[in-house]
């Protein structure tokens, strides 16, 4: 049996999960200045991806790069979220 797709499947998923409260707490103690820190950390999981030879090892990271790279145009919807009052605006936020 080959549990790659599981594998890769199942970490896409945690991935995803964790990058959410990650993005919300980024906005609400950083506002949208933390932008650069998802391209930073999206451009180090990208080149941990192409010098990594493992394949779901290199697939993982990849996503982890994406999931990075989709957190800057998140972290500028969140910013409208808290504008529209569905979260609190944090010390993060101009006054």
């Amino acid at each position: 049996m080959n549990f790659t797709g599981i594998i890769v499947g199942l970490a896409t998923f945690l991935i995803i999960g964790i990058f959410h409260p990650i993005v919300v707490k980024a906005e609400y103690y950083l506002g949208t200045r933390c932008w650069w820190m998802f391209l930073l950390a999206g451009i180090v999981f990208c080149a941990l991806s192409l010098a990594v030879e493992n394949l779901v090892a290199s697939t993982i990271l990849g996503v982890t790069a994406f999931s990075s790279f989709w957190s800057i145009l998140e972290v500028i919807h969140q910013k409208r979220r808290v504008d529209k009052g569905w979260f609190p605006a944090g010390p993060g936020h101009n006054k």
